[in-house]
């Protein structure tokens, strides 16, 4: 059995794709056991997650002190009794109630008014360019997630070091600095049967002990120590640890299968996912409905991982994203409409938590983008750009963030210092 490099390459990046047959080395060196160390040897790890579709920041953290955010939403606010405070200003949507406790042990801050300085109010549009980290800049064919991968080459040892988890290599992981996108751990290395896949397994091996890219070469050693350390896990024994239970569903899962190769210390330096379903024009409900259903699938996959993680998050931080938020006025069908900014959250070990950061810039009808949204007052490249800086490491954001200069100075504090 041949198997040509052209398998592996997928949007500039790298990408495994199955073709029916799944390799085994992935499937041996994903799988975390419950013989393994509940923490690997500290490692900074960033874990990236897209709401797609364009999240409600009002109703996801309230303004629950400012009768503007009553008097626009008659119908979809969140009444006040109902809000999990956090500040007397802004508070939790309920369903979001298991996220208190990271905020109280100060694991977890919320950035407010955030997004894109881009007016566009198309979801594709605005997704590519978050993801591009270039708005307003079609012709971007990367990520700026890749390309800080790039700068950074220090870690270009393992295959797992970028990993998405999902049909497809998302934007913000396509480039020149190999990637991965793994739809489901659980998945590789079960439809093959044992003499085609010893088979795949020798051609993959193979090929990765003579591939002359440099990158490949340069990081099978440590990919087939983790196959050997791995080899005979088996992916049912992964239990969560400290009783940590995820929701069912494929966020929940994804977050659970990061947990894993965290923990399975094979190279994951930094992980993405996204869950859809945010886009609700019609009936998006208020303390129940639909924003609540998905807000308690959210909520609830992100304590989950934190307590899977235990002390092991002192070396991760996860942050939240959407393309762009809702209007602030609550429209005829009983939703929102596309707006503008929405909050971010970001939680970790590294994280200045329990605060509320970025400034507000309020809802009165003149501080209103176009009369009808909050203003966006943190660009989420000065967001990123804190992250890759303090947490990650990066020295310089410029090649990250062509066109663009984060400054320290517009640092939401997201990060301790």
């Amino acid at each position: 059995m041949t198997v040509s490099r052209r398998v592996f390459v997928k949007s500039g990046g790298l990408a495994l794709v199955s073709l029916g047959l799944d390799p085994l080395f992935l499937a041996r060196a994903a799988f975390a056991s419950t013989r393994l160390p509940a923490h690997p040897p500290t490692r900074p790890v960033l874990v990236c997650l897209f709401q797609r579709g364009a999240v409600d920041g009002l109703n996801m953290i309230v303004p629950h002190g400012d009768r503007l955010y009553y008097e626009a939403r008659p119908r979809i606010a969140i009444p006040g009794r109902d809000v999990v405070d956090l500040d007397g200003y802004f508070g939790l949507h309920p369903r979001l109630a298991a996220l208190k406790t990271l905020w109280d042990n100060k694991s977890l801050a919320v950035i407010h008014a955030a997004g894109s300085p881009d007016t566009t109010r198309s979801h594709f549009d605005a997704q590519d360019y978050m993801e591009s980290g270039t708005p307003g800049r079609k012709a971007t064919q990367d990520g700026w997630l890749n390309r800080y991968c790039e700068h950074d080459r220090e870690h270009l040892r393992t295959p797992f070091r970028a990993v998405a988890f999902g049909p497809r290599l998302p934007r913000i992981l396509a480039g020149s600095a190999p990637s991965l996108a793994i739809q489901d751990l659980q998945a590789f290395g079960m439809r093959v049967p044992e003499p085609a896949r010893d088979k795949l397994t020798r051609a993959f091996e193979d090929l990765y002990a003579g591939s002359a890219t440099g990158v490949l070469a340069s990081s099978s050693q440590e990919a087939f120590e983790a196959v050997q350390v791995l080899k005979q896990a088996n992916p049912a024994q992964y239990q969560p640890s400290d009783g940590a239970s995820y929701p069912r569903g494929r966020f929940g899962s994804a977050l659970r299968q990061i947990a894993q190769l965290i923990k399975a210390d094979v190279g994951l330096q930094v992980a993405f996912a996204d869950v859809t379903g945010w886009d609700t024009h019609v009936n998006q409900g208020a303390s129940d409905g639909q924003l609540a259903a998905r807000l308690a699938d959210f909520g609830d996959a992100l304590a989950a991982f934190a307590k899977d993680m235990g002390d092991g998050l002192r070396d991760i931080v996860v942050v939240t994203m959407s393309e762009f938020g809702r209007t602030i006025r609550e429209n005829g069908s009983l939703g929102t409409d596309h707006g503008h900014a929405t909050a971010m959250l970001v939680l970790g070990g590294p994280v200045a938590g329990g605060k509320v950061l970025g400034r507000w810039p309020g809802l009165d009808d003149a501080a209103r983008f176009e009369g009808r949204d909050v203003a966006v007052t943190t660009d989420f490249r000065d967001l990123f750009g804190e992250v890759l800086t303090r947490h990650m490491g990066a020295s310089d954001l410029s090649s990250i963030f062509p066109g663009f200069t984060p400054d320290p100075a517009r640092f939401p504090g997201a990060i301790t210092a």
